[in-house]
């Protein structure tokens, strides 16, 4: 990793306000009940994905650890539904935006300061095991509030333990992948989503592209697309889209090389769409959610 995991996102001159710098952290699928398909689904993608972990919430997953970002596949077994059924609203997919956190109480601080209505940071663990018995993850979360994500979920997570997410064991996968470069939003209305991103990071965050409007974010860029435009971008392999629906839709992960990744999807018996310098995994192939290959340094 060039660069700790968990390193604050404030940013600012001394004695100036605090302010928020989007870095991706990870981003969240969510697979409900189905943990097992999802975990074998991913693998057969030819990605090295953790033993699953159960939060102090009830919610469960797995991970695939990438060098400065991760996947999580999000879901419950029998019963974790229940305890806190409010995680479980959105729909199946790629269903959460999750930007790197630093001190959580300044991550609240300027949210609040920004106007939205946040709630107090949320703190919770799990277990890891780390071969020297379990030791506790533990993160503390800081969610957009409901309402002004119409595409899912957005929050900053502070890891007080990064050593026990980003294990050097697991950031090794059969595909090469390297980080997540891209994540890709359709939207009826790219400026009515970008409004959030521009309330938190500020209203210069964004840039226009011909297909709609992105901003980086560390290792990734997001694109927030207007939804012909990923249709005509990505074609059948991403989900359909009701009109006036957000959604996000599309994964861009930087591989170490792509043959690499062609040879680990052909042992999965996975067949990409093949274009110029990247390959693109059909959503149905990754739990609702198209996945695109390409070179690290492209």
């Amino acid at each position: 990793m060039s660069e700790a995991p968990g390193a604050p996102i404030t940013g600012g001159a001394a004695g100036a306000a605090a302010v928020l710098v989007p870095r991706l952290d990870h981003v969240v699928v969510n697979v409900r009940d189905r943990l097992d398909e999802a975990a074998e689904n991913y693998r057969r993608l030819g990605f090295s994905i953790m033993p699953r972990g159960h939060h102090t919430l009830g919610s469960s997953n797995h991970l695939a650890i990438f060098g400065e970002t991760y996947l999580e596949l999000f879901g419950y077994e029998p019963g974790g539904d229940a305890k806190t059924p409010d995680l479980w609203t959105d729909p199946t997919g790629l269903t959460g935006l999750v930007f790197k956190g630093g001190d959580p109480q300044v991550v609240y601080d300027v949210m609040k300061a920004g106007g939205l209505d946040v709630r107090e940071p949320l703190h919770f663990s799990r277990p890891v095991d780390t071969g020297d018995g379990p030791k506790p993850a533990r993160f503390s979360v800081v969610s957009v509030p409901p309402g002004h994500i119409r595409n899912g979920r957005s929050f900053f997570c502070s890891h007080h333990t990064p050593e026990l997410v980003w294990m050097p064991q697991w950031q090794t996968h059969p595909n090469g992948a390297h980080d997540i470069v891209g994540l890709v939003i359709a939207s009826e209305d790219p400026a009515r989503t970008a409004l959030v991103y521009q309330t938190i990071f500020g209203a210069g965050v964004t840039g226009e592209t011909p297909e709609g409007l992105r901003f980086s974010a560390g290792t990734a860029v997001i694109s927030i697309m207007k939804r012909k435009a990923a249709e005509a971008r990505f074609g059948d392999a991403i989900i359909s889209l009701a009109d006036g629906e957000d959604h996000m839709v599309a994964l861009r992960i930087s591989t170490d090389s792509l043959d690499m990744a062609r040879e680990a999807l052909r042992a999965g018996s996975v067949t990409p769409i093949t274009r110029d310098d990247a390959l693109l995994v059909p959503h149905r192939a990754a739990n609702g959610v198209a996945i695109e290959f390409v070179r690290q340094d492209a």
